[in-house]
Protein backbone atom coordinates (compact mmCIF):
# COMPACT_ATOMS: atom_id res chain seq x y z
CA UNK A 1 0.00 0.00 0.00
CA UNK A 2 1.02 3.52 -0.95
CA UNK A 3 0.88 6.80 1.47
CA UNK A 4 2.60 9.89 1.48
CA UNK A 5 5.18 9.91 4.39
CA UNK A 6 6.30 12.38 6.99
CA UNK A 7 9.51 11.93 8.32
CA UNK A 8 10.85 12.18 12.28
CA UNK A 9 14.25 14.32 12.95
CA UNK A 10 16.49 12.52 14.21
CA UNK A 11 15.94 10.86 17.83
CA UNK A 12 12.66 12.21 17.38
CA UNK A 13 11.70 8.46 17.19
CA UNK A 14 12.86 7.73 20.65
CA UNK A 15 10.31 9.87 22.23
CA UNK A 16 7.35 8.00 20.74
CA UNK A 17 8.06 4.80 22.77
CA UNK A 18 5.63 5.72 25.49
CA UNK A 19 2.80 5.78 22.38
CA UNK A 20 1.69 9.23 22.61
CA UNK A 21 -1.11 9.61 19.70
CA UNK A 22 0.39 12.99 19.14
CA UNK A 23 3.11 14.01 16.87
CA UNK A 24 3.85 17.88 16.95
CA UNK A 25 5.27 19.71 13.66
CA UNK A 26 8.39 20.24 15.46
CA UNK A 27 9.04 16.87 15.55
CA UNK A 28 8.97 16.63 11.59
CA UNK A 29 11.87 16.86 9.21
CA UNK A 30 10.24 16.52 5.76
CA UNK A 31 6.68 16.33 5.02
CA UNK A 32 5.70 15.24 1.17
CA UNK A 33 4.46 18.32 -0.83
CA UNK A 34 1.21 19.22 -1.47
CA UNK A 35 -0.68 17.18 1.72
CA UNK A 36 -4.07 17.94 2.30
CA UNK A 37 -4.73 18.33 5.93
CA UNK A 38 -6.46 15.48 7.11
CA UNK A 39 -4.54 12.93 4.70
CA UNK A 40 -3.94 9.44 5.90
CA UNK A 41 0.23 9.54 5.84
CA UNK A 42 2.83 7.21 7.05
CA UNK A 43 5.31 8.45 9.66
CA UNK A 44 9.32 7.25 9.24
CA UNK A 45 11.99 7.78 11.10
CA UNK A 46 15.01 9.33 9.82
CA UNK A 47 16.64 5.92 8.58
CA UNK A 48 13.56 5.36 6.46
CA UNK A 49 11.22 3.54 9.11
CA UNK A 50 7.94 2.68 9.67
CA UNK A 51 7.08 4.11 12.94
CA UNK A 52 3.09 5.23 12.59
CA UNK A 53 0.53 5.71 10.77
CA UNK A 54 -1.97 8.87 11.31
CA UNK A 55 -3.77 11.91 10.18
CA UNK A 56 -1.80 14.60 8.56
CA UNK A 57 -2.30 18.43 9.53
CA UNK A 58 -0.72 21.70 8.94
CA UNK A 59 -0.90 22.42 13.12
CA UNK A 60 0.87 22.23 15.98
CA UNK A 61 -0.37 18.76 16.41
CA UNK A 62 1.17 17.76 12.69
CA UNK A 63 -0.39 13.70 13.15
CA UNK A 64 -3.01 12.20 14.96
CA UNK A 65 -2.04 8.59 15.31
CA UNK A 66 -4.40 5.82 14.47
CA UNK A 67 -2.36 2.61 14.45
CA UNK A 68 0.88 1.76 15.46
CA UNK A 69 0.91 -1.11 12.37
CA UNK A 70 0.95 -0.90 9.03
CA UNK A 71 -2.39 -1.53 7.75
CA UNK A 72 -5.28 -0.08 5.25
CA UNK A 73 -7.16 2.18 7.14
CA UNK A 74 -10.53 1.24 5.40
CA UNK A 75 -14.16 0.24 5.95
CA UNK A 76 -12.69 -3.02 7.96
CA UNK A 77 -10.40 -0.82 10.50
CA UNK A 78 -13.35 1.58 11.57
CA UNK A 79 -15.48 -1.53 12.13
CA UNK A 80 -12.55 -3.21 13.71
CA UNK A 81 -11.82 0.08 16.09
CA UNK A 82 -15.92 0.77 16.53
CA UNK A 83 -16.20 -2.97 17.39
CA UNK A 84 -13.84 -2.93 20.33
CA UNK A 85 -14.91 0.83 21.79
CA UNK A 86 -18.37 -1.39 21.66
CA UNK A 87 -17.43 -4.33 23.23
CA UNK A 88 -16.15 -1.92 26.57
CA UNK A 89 -19.16 -0.70 26.52
CA UNK A 90 -21.02 -4.15 26.66
CA UNK A 91 -18.93 -4.51 29.12
CA UNK A 92 -20.18 -1.72 31.17
CA UNK A 93 -23.74 -2.78 30.95
CA UNK A 94 -24.35 0.39 28.05
CA UNK A 95 -26.58 0.41 27.35
CA UNK A 96 -28.92 -0.61 29.98
CA UNK A 97 -32.68 -0.50 30.90
CA UNK A 98 -32.38 2.35 33.17
CA UNK A 99 -29.16 4.17 30.91
CA UNK A 100 -29.75 4.39 27.10
CA UNK A 101 -26.88 7.17 27.18
CA UNK A 102 -23.56 6.99 26.81
CA UNK A 103 -20.15 8.00 24.70
CA UNK A 104 -18.91 5.55 22.37
CA UNK A 105 -15.67 6.88 21.24
CA UNK A 106 -13.44 8.88 23.12
CA UNK A 107 -10.85 9.89 21.43
CA UNK A 108 -7.69 8.74 22.24
CA UNK A 109 -8.98 6.87 24.65
CA UNK A 110 -10.16 4.54 21.84
CA UNK A 111 -7.56 4.75 19.84
CA UNK A 112 -9.64 7.36 17.49
CA UNK A 113 -7.68 10.61 18.11
CA UNK A 114 -9.70 13.60 17.21
CA UNK A 115 -12.88 11.80 17.45
CA UNK A 116 -15.91 12.19 19.86
CA UNK A 117 -19.12 9.59 19.61
CA UNK A 118 -22.11 9.77 21.50
CA UNK A 119 -25.31 7.82 21.77
CA UNK A 120 -28.33 8.24 22.45
CA UNK A 121 -30.85 6.21 22.61
CA UNK A 122 -31.51 4.84 18.67
CA UNK A 123 -28.74 8.50 17.30
CA UNK A 124 -24.88 8.74 17.47
CA UNK A 125 -23.78 11.83 17.38
CA UNK A 126 -20.31 12.72 15.47
CA UNK A 127 -17.79 15.38 16.28
CA UNK A 128 -14.55 15.29 14.90
CA UNK A 129 -12.34 17.23 16.48
CA UNK A 130 -9.54 17.15 13.36
CA UNK A 131 -9.65 17.26 9.78
CA UNK A 132 -8.87 13.28 9.49
CA UNK A 133 -11.88 12.26 11.04
CA UNK A 134 -14.40 14.98 9.36
CA UNK A 135 -12.79 13.66 6.15
CA UNK A 136 -13.77 9.89 7.00
CA UNK A 137 -17.14 11.18 8.51
CA UNK A 138 -19.24 9.40 6.08
CA UNK A 139 -17.67 6.14 6.44
CA UNK A 140 -17.29 6.23 9.73
CA UNK A 141 -21.00 6.98 10.60
CA UNK A 142 -21.66 3.54 8.15
CA UNK A 143 -19.27 1.73 10.10
CA UNK A 144 -21.29 2.87 13.97
CA UNK A 145 -24.72 1.85 12.32
CA UNK A 146 -23.10 -1.82 11.42
CA UNK A 147 -21.27 -2.25 15.10
CA UNK A 148 -24.16 -0.52 17.11
CA UNK A 149 -27.15 -2.50 16.74
CA UNK A 150 -29.55 0.33 18.86
CA UNK A 151 -27.93 3.01 16.48
CA UNK A 152 -30.25 3.82 13.21
CA UNK A 153 -29.51 7.36 12.67
CA UNK A 154 -26.14 9.88 12.97
CA UNK A 155 -26.13 13.02 12.94
CA UNK A 156 -22.75 14.98 12.79
CA UNK A 157 -22.34 17.81 15.03
CA UNK A 158 -18.56 18.76 14.00
CA UNK A 159 -19.25 22.07 12.49
CA UNK A 160 -22.17 24.83 13.61
CA UNK A 161 -25.53 23.89 14.69
CA UNK A 162 -26.94 25.41 11.53
CA UNK A 163 -24.80 23.07 9.43
CA UNK A 164 -25.35 19.96 11.48
CA UNK A 165 -26.74 17.13 8.83
CA UNK A 166 -27.69 13.59 9.25
CA UNK A 167 -24.72 11.43 7.79
CA UNK A 168 -27.27 7.81 8.22
CA UNK A 169 -31.22 7.99 8.45
CA UNK A 170 -32.80 10.97 9.80
CA UNK A 171 -35.19 11.51 12.02
CA UNK A 172 -35.94 14.44 15.02
CA UNK A 173 -33.10 16.76 16.43
CA UNK A 174 -34.31 16.11 19.96
CA UNK A 175 -35.97 13.87 22.24
CA UNK A 176 -35.58 12.21 25.50
CA UNK A 177 -32.91 10.03 27.36
CA UNK A 178 -32.40 7.30 30.02
CA UNK A 179 -29.74 8.13 32.37
CA UNK A 180 -30.37 5.71 36.38
CA UNK A 181 -33.72 5.88 35.67
CA UNK A 182 -33.93 9.78 35.35
CA UNK A 183 -35.83 11.54 31.93
CA UNK A 184 -33.59 13.66 30.55
CA UNK A 185 -34.90 16.02 27.69
CA UNK A 186 -31.40 16.01 25.03
CA UNK A 187 -31.41 18.43 21.74
CA UNK A 188 -28.56 16.72 19.73
CA UNK A 189 -28.55 19.02 16.69
CA UNK A 190 -28.51 22.17 18.83
CA UNK A 191 -27.21 21.43 22.22
CA UNK A 192 -23.75 22.62 24.00
CA UNK A 193 -21.23 19.71 23.32
CA UNK A 194 -23.17 16.93 21.89
CA UNK A 195 -26.49 18.31 23.55
CA UNK A 196 -25.66 16.71 27.20
CA UNK A 197 -22.84 16.33 29.40
CA UNK A 198 -22.71 12.33 29.71
CA UNK A 199 -19.12 12.65 31.42
CA UNK A 200 -20.81 13.46 34.91
CA UNK A 201 -23.21 10.38 35.03
CA UNK A 202 -21.52 8.39 37.99
CA UNK A 203 -20.99 11.60 39.81
CA UNK A 204 -24.91 12.86 39.59
CA UNK A 205 -25.40 9.57 41.17
CA UNK A 206 -22.85 10.07 43.62
CA UNK A 207 -25.02 12.91 44.66
CA UNK A 208 -28.19 11.26 45.45
CA UNK A 209 -26.22 9.62 47.95
CA UNK A 210 -25.41 12.99 50.10
CA UNK A 211 -28.84 14.97 48.63
CA UNK A 212 -30.99 13.25 50.90
CA UNK A 213 -32.87 15.91 53.44
CA UNK A 214 -30.50 18.69 52.33
CA UNK A 215 -31.28 22.02 51.28
CA UNK A 216 -29.27 21.64 47.71
CA UNK A 217 -27.67 24.62 45.61
CA UNK A 218 -26.87 23.91 42.29
CA UNK A 219 -24.48 26.46 40.84
CA UNK A 220 -23.89 26.74 37.33
CA UNK A 221 -26.83 23.79 37.11
CA UNK A 222 -26.90 23.68 32.64
CA UNK A 223 -29.61 21.20 32.01
CA UNK A 224 -30.23 20.39 35.62
CA UNK A 225 -28.59 16.51 35.76
CA UNK A 226 -27.63 17.38 39.60
CA UNK A 227 -30.80 19.27 40.45
CA UNK A 228 -33.09 15.85 39.23
CA UNK A 229 -30.32 14.01 41.01
CA UNK A 230 -30.28 15.70 44.03
CA UNK A 231 -34.58 16.04 44.17
CA UNK A 232 -35.75 12.07 43.15
CA UNK A 233 -32.89 11.21 45.92
CA UNK A 234 -34.95 13.19 48.45
CA UNK A 235 -33.40 16.43 48.78
CA UNK A 236 -35.63 18.71 50.86
CA UNK A 237 -35.28 21.92 48.27
CA UNK A 238 -33.43 21.79 45.24
CA UNK A 239 -32.42 25.52 44.00
CA UNK A 240 -30.63 25.63 40.18
CA UNK A 241 -28.75 28.91 39.20
CA UNK A 242 -27.84 29.89 36.02
CA UNK A 243 -26.91 32.76 33.91
CA UNK A 244 -28.51 31.61 30.99
CA UNK A 245 -32.32 31.59 30.35
CA UNK A 246 -32.36 29.04 28.03
CA UNK A 247 -29.92 26.35 30.07
CA UNK A 248 -32.90 27.30 33.14
CA UNK A 249 -35.79 26.43 30.73
CA UNK A 250 -34.10 23.01 29.73
CA UNK A 251 -33.56 22.66 33.62
CA UNK A 252 -37.37 23.44 34.95
CA UNK A 253 -38.08 20.89 31.59
CA UNK A 254 -36.43 18.50 33.40
CA UNK A 255 -37.62 18.56 36.97
CA UNK A 256 -41.11 18.28 35.32
CA UNK A 257 -39.74 15.62 33.12
CA UNK A 258 -39.51 13.73 36.46
CA UNK A 259 -42.77 14.81 38.12
CA UNK A 260 -40.60 17.13 40.57
CA UNK A 261 -43.22 19.63 42.08
CA UNK A 262 -42.57 23.00 42.34
CA UNK A 263 -42.52 23.64 45.84
CA UNK A 264 -38.88 20.77 46.09
CA UNK A 265 -37.44 22.29 43.20
CA UNK A 266 -36.81 26.11 42.16
CA UNK A 267 -35.05 27.65 39.41
CA UNK A 268 -33.28 31.10 39.13
CA UNK A 269 -31.25 33.16 36.52
CA UNK A 270 -27.91 35.09 38.05
CA UNK A 271 -24.59 35.12 37.89
CA UNK A 272 -23.20 32.41 40.22
CA UNK A 273 -20.38 34.09 41.61
CA UNK A 274 -22.64 37.14 42.45
CA UNK A 275 -25.79 34.85 43.53
CA UNK A 276 -23.15 33.81 46.32
CA UNK A 277 -23.03 37.15 47.73
CA UNK A 278 -26.54 37.45 48.55
CA UNK A 279 -28.33 33.73 49.25
CA UNK A 280 -31.89 33.93 50.28
CA UNK A 281 -31.51 30.90 51.86
CA UNK A 282 -28.61 28.92 53.76
CA UNK A 283 -27.67 25.46 51.49
CA UNK A 284 -25.69 22.65 53.15
CA UNK A 285 -24.84 21.18 49.73
CA UNK A 286 -23.70 23.24 47.52
CA UNK A 287 -22.75 21.91 43.50
CA UNK A 288 -20.22 23.91 41.78
CA UNK A 289 -19.58 22.60 38.13
CA UNK A 290 -18.74 25.65 35.98
CA UNK A 291 -17.54 25.86 32.60
CA UNK A 292 -13.70 25.43 31.29
CA UNK A 293 -12.34 28.35 32.51
CA UNK A 294 -8.94 28.22 29.76
CA UNK A 295 -8.32 26.51 26.93
CA UNK A 296 -4.43 27.45 26.93
CA UNK A 297 -1.98 26.88 29.28
CA UNK A 298 -1.37 30.64 28.96
CA UNK A 299 -4.66 31.41 30.55
CA UNK A 300 -4.27 28.47 33.29
CA UNK A 301 -3.40 31.00 36.09
CA UNK A 302 -6.69 33.09 35.54
CA UNK A 303 -8.25 29.74 35.90
CA UNK A 304 -7.17 29.20 38.85
CA UNK A 305 -7.69 32.54 40.54
CA UNK A 306 -11.63 32.06 39.18
CA UNK A 307 -11.79 28.60 40.86
CA UNK A 308 -10.03 29.98 44.00
CA UNK A 309 -12.33 32.57 44.46
CA UNK A 310 -15.44 30.41 43.12
CA UNK A 311 -14.52 27.89 46.16
CA UNK A 312 -13.83 30.17 48.72
CA UNK A 313 -17.50 31.88 48.04
CA UNK A 314 -19.39 28.55 48.44
CA UNK A 315 -17.18 27.93 51.22
CA UNK A 316 -18.44 30.88 53.41
CA UNK A 317 -21.89 29.85 52.90
CA UNK A 318 -21.81 26.34 54.00
CA UNK A 319 -22.88 25.49 57.59
CA UNK A 320 -21.20 23.60 59.81
CA UNK A 321 -21.13 19.64 58.26
CA UNK A 322 -21.87 21.36 54.86
CA UNK A 323 -20.95 19.54 51.41
CA UNK A 324 -19.56 20.94 48.36
CA UNK A 325 -19.39 19.27 45.48
CA UNK A 326 -16.96 20.90 43.27
CA UNK A 327 -15.34 20.23 39.90
CA UNK A 328 -12.89 21.86 37.37
CA UNK A 329 -13.09 20.30 33.67
CA UNK A 330 -10.15 22.68 32.68
CA UNK A 331 -8.22 20.18 30.75
CA UNK A 332 -5.06 22.78 31.50
CA UNK A 333 -5.26 22.62 35.17
CA UNK A 334 -4.08 19.14 36.50
CA UNK A 335 -5.58 17.36 39.08
CA UNK A 336 -3.20 18.07 42.02
CA UNK A 337 -3.34 21.52 40.69
CA UNK A 338 -7.08 21.75 41.24
CA UNK A 339 -6.69 20.21 44.71
CA UNK A 340 -3.84 22.64 45.70
CA UNK A 341 -6.54 25.36 44.88
CA UNK A 342 -9.06 24.42 46.69
CA UNK A 343 -6.99 24.05 49.35
CA UNK A 344 -5.91 27.68 49.26
CA UNK A 345 -9.72 28.59 48.64
CA UNK A 346 -10.23 26.67 51.99
CA UNK A 347 -6.98 28.22 53.87
CA UNK A 348 -8.34 31.70 52.87
CA UNK A 349 -11.74 31.82 54.51
CA UNK A 350 -10.62 29.69 57.40
CA UNK A 351 -12.40 26.56 57.22
CA UNK A 352 -11.32 23.02 57.74
CA UNK A 353 -12.51 20.92 54.43
CA UNK A 354 -12.31 17.31 54.50
CA UNK A 355 -12.28 15.52 51.46
CA UNK A 356 -14.52 12.28 51.25
CA UNK A 357 -14.45 11.59 47.75
CA UNK A 358 -12.70 12.26 44.76
CA UNK A 359 -14.37 12.39 41.08
CA UNK A 360 -13.37 11.83 37.84
CA UNK A 361 -15.24 11.19 33.93
CA UNK A 362 -16.67 7.51 33.93
CA UNK A 363 -15.48 4.57 32.67
CA UNK A 364 -17.07 5.08 29.26
CA UNK A 365 -14.73 8.26 29.10
CA UNK A 366 -11.64 6.00 29.14
CA UNK A 367 -8.49 7.72 29.51
CA UNK A 368 -5.13 5.98 27.62
CA UNK A 369 -1.74 5.67 30.11
CA UNK A 370 -0.17 7.36 26.87
CA UNK A 371 -2.31 10.30 26.79
CA UNK A 372 -3.05 11.61 30.01
CA UNK A 373 -3.75 15.06 29.08
CA UNK A 374 -7.26 12.65 28.08
CA UNK A 375 -8.51 12.64 31.85
CA UNK A 376 -9.80 15.82 32.37
CA UNK A 377 -12.86 16.50 34.50
CA UNK A 378 -11.71 15.96 37.92
CA UNK A 379 -13.76 16.70 40.99
CA UNK A 380 -14.07 16.58 45.39
CA UNK A 381 -16.47 15.93 47.58
CA UNK A 382 -15.95 17.62 50.58
CA UNK A 383 -17.45 18.00 53.97
CA UNK A 384 -16.66 21.69 55.68
CA UNK A 385 -16.42 22.25 59.36
CA UNK A 386 -14.60 25.26 61.15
Amino acid sequence: MSRPVVTLAKGKERTLGRRHPWIFSGALTRVEAELLDGEVVDVHTSRGEFVAIGHYNRASIAVRVLSWQQRAIDHSFWRERLGEARALRTTLALPGTETNAYRLICGEGDQLPGLIVDVYGSVAVFQAHAPGMLRSAQAIAEAIVETVPEVTAVIDRSKDTESAGWLVGSGEGEGVILEHGHSFRVNWQRGQKTGFFLDQRENRALLARYAPGRKVLNAFCFTGGFSVYAAKAGAAHVLSVDSSADALALAQANLTLNDIPEERASCHKADCMKYFRALPDEPDLIILDPPAFAKSKRARHAAVQAYKRLNEAALRQLPDGGILFTFSCTQVVSRQLFEDTIAAAAFSVGRHVRVLERMAQPADHPVSVSHPEGSYLKGLVLIVTK
